[in-house]
């Protein structure tokens, strides 16, 4: 791999690429470039308000048109969700809606029909294992530039999940597309070497998300100041390791009468309900499993909260702990998430996997003083509002797209294998 993307100091690592253009472009955002590229984004739905790529999709979008691009999001929401920010986005029936193995697989025939088109000169498609992640591939030598982000899908932990219908629609489908597309978006160091394990050599843009910054509030105005939360957010599902911090709330929750473990979001595999039976078995009492939180009280929750943890096996990006960080609130995350930078910026900790680090952890963190959470905090808030711009994040973006179409010296962020040809 380049040395480009890849070079690290050895103290802390961060989990981002360096780049060299970025601040002169956040400067310079507004300014639309004279032509700039026609560009579609494909996602499975922009409806369901728990998914990270339902935020950062239509954040990226926003943030490239302010960079002079035409941007379209295509999803199969037959009526996609009404938006007040002008973003173009379309929703196309799909084929097998309802059924229980073949709606799964995402296709639609008249989403295809609209790529096929013309009029596009980069196909963006989010997420794996899916027809609609096939589409921008199966559209000829002749067609647009076709860019895949796995979001997270090439991970070891999220591969060992139905593993074998995975490889199935690898071999059958999905390999050769990969295999064949012009670039690799991912949004994280840690996901580059993912995608490299999995055996793909095609260019890769290391191009993180960004994320909004919500005003700052008094903690007093956030929550109950005489109870303190412990705060996991997001997706209910194995792979979040959430079993292993009911498990480390058992070991510290007799110590600390005042705190709360709150877990909330959308259930998967019935695994909500396999958790509160956990809570129950070991005889906690201050746990409690509850369904997502959206917009602004998606928002308070995460400022009234004194610490957020994710235990999770594996993410690409982890914007949970982006949207915590910003509201304010320290973070615990294990190293399955590419966030070794909360202990540079002293906002949170970077801990092994497993029941004992995680509660060796909790319970430091949670003997802290009130007032030294809400300063690491603040520090974590910062270092959003510097370095986490959408507008210097999609001005990379757009470099890339630009290389693609018209050549030229390689962007930084993109990393390309020794001996690797560009396509």
């Amino acid at each position: 791999m380049t040395g480009a993307i890849l070079a690290r100091a050895d103290g802390p690592p961060t989990a981002w690429p360096a780049r060299t253009e970025g601040r002169d472009a956040a400067r310079g955002a507004g300014r639309p470039a004279a032509r700039g590229p026609r560009v579609v984004h494909t996602i499975g739905s922009l409806a369901d308000e728990a998914a990270g790529p339902t935020y950062s999709v239509p954040a990226m979008g926003l943030a490239q048109v302010r960079q002079g691009a035409s941007v379209r999001i295509m999803s199969l929401d037959a009526d996609p969700p009404p938006r007040g920010d002008g973003l173009r986005c379309e929703g196309f029936r799909a084929d097998f809606a309802g059924l229980p193995v073949l709606g799964r697989l995402q296709a639609s025939a008249a989403l295809r029909r609209a790529l096929g088109a013309g009029g596009i000169d980069v196909v963006h498609t989010h997420q794996l294992w899916t027809f609609l992640n096939l589409y921008g591939g199966w559209l000829g030598p002749g067609g647009p530039r076709h860019v895949i982000a796995p979001r997270g899908m090439l991970h070891p932990a999220a591969l060992s999940f139905s593993r074998g219908r995975k490889r199935l629609f690898d071999a059958l489908l999905q390999r050769r597309v990969l295999e064949r597309a012009h670039l690799l978006h991912a949004t994280s160091v840690a996901e580059l070497e993912d995608i490299r394990a999995y055996g793909l050599a095609n260019p890769v843009a290391v191009v993180p998300n960004g994320i909004d910054v919500p005003a700052a509030r008094p903690r007093a105005e956030a929550g109950d100041p005489t109870r303190r939360t412990v705060l996991s957010l997001g997706r209910i599902h194995p792979k979040k390791g959430l079993d292993r911090l009911v498990a480390a709330w058992g070991r510290v929750e007799a110590d600390h009468p005042d705190w709360d473990l709150l877990i909330v979001g959308p259930d998967s595999c019935g695994h909500a309900g396999e958790l509160a039976a956990l809570a129950r078995r070991l005889g906690l009492s201050r746990v409690r499993v509850s369904g997502p939180l959206f917009g602004e009280a998606r928002t308070r929750l995460y400022g009234a909260a004194s610490l957020f943890v994710l235990p999770t096996l594996g993410e690409n990006f982890a914007m949970t702990v982006a949207e915590s960080l910003a509201a304010g609130t320290p973070v615990v995350s294990t190293k399955g998430a590419p966030w070794q930078g909360l202990r540079e910026h002293r906002c949170g900790w970077w801990i092994d996997h497993g029941v004992e680090p995680l509660a060796a952890t909790m319970r430091a963190a949670m003997a802290l003083p009130a007032a030294e959470l809400c300063a690491m905090g603040e520090r974590g808030r910062a270092w959003m509002a510097a370095s986490f711009s959408w507008d210097a994040f999609a001005a990379d973006m757009m470099r890339v797209y630009r290389w693609l179409l018209k050549g030229g010296e390689r962007p930084a962020v993109v990393d390309v294998p020794s001996g690797a040809t560009r396509r």
